[in-house]
């Protein structure tokens, strides 16, 4: 991404959004361009095969840390596409499309079927959060106002329902310092108030 700016910078003059959005690129060069900023925003979003490094870091993280980066961080990677993809390289996303909702529904398929398999209830959340950002991706790049409007409305609320998770994950290990799912089965009758919350967070997502 900072090789697609120094391009575009040296090409348009300027890092002026408006500007980039009003210059005449040619169609090679958009593709170009399009490829090296999706590349850097694809990590961000994360997208299938470059997604692993989320779940890990959720795992790592404190608390504070897991609803920042669900919460805000992630969406930068969909933040840009709407921001410079999209409205810049128009040719080139409209060109790249198949490849775009491949990697998505690829990406959707894979991550549910490995959110199953998961014990751990932050790498639950994480492998999750890659399934609904891949849902965004596909609604961005739908070329309706229909899906545009949906994929904005998801990140929003993702960003709301994936922090409130990641709170209650993060309660739920200071009390018991574990987040093996196995050792949670009759919560509800030690904290009822708290698993109503839960199950809304879950349900919410």
């Amino acid at each position: 991404m900072l090789l697609g700016i120094l391009i575009l910078y040296e090409e348009v003059g300027t890092s002026d959004f408006r500007l980039i959005s009003l210059s005449n690129f040619s169609f090679l060069n958009q593709k170009f361009l399009w490829v090296l900023f999706f590349l850097g925003f694809a990590v961000k979003v994360p997208m299938l095969p470059v997604h692993i490094w989320l779940p890990e870091a959720h795992v790592e993280a404190p608390t504070a840390g897991s609803v920042l980066l669900a919460g805000l961080l992630l969406k930068l990677g969909t933040y840009g596409m709407l921001r410079l993809l999209i409205p810049c390289f128009s040719l080139g996303s409209f060109y790249f499309l198949p490849l775009v909702f491949t990697f998505c529904l690829l990406g959707i398929l894979y991550t549910s079927c490995v959110t199953i398999r998961q014990i751990d209830l932050k790498k639950i959340i994480a492998y999750s959060s890659v399934v609904h950002m891949n849902f965004c991706l596909l609604g961005l790049f739908s070329n309706n106002l229909v899906g545009l409007s949906g994929s904005i409305f998801l990140m929003l609320s993702h960003g709301i329902v994936s922090g409130g998770l990641f709170l209650v994950i993060g309660l739920l290990y200071e009390r018991y310092h574990s987040r093996l799912i196995k050792y949670y089965g009759g919560l509800v009758q030690f904290m009822p108030l708290f698993s109503f919350f839960f199950i809304l967070f879950t349900l919410a997502i």
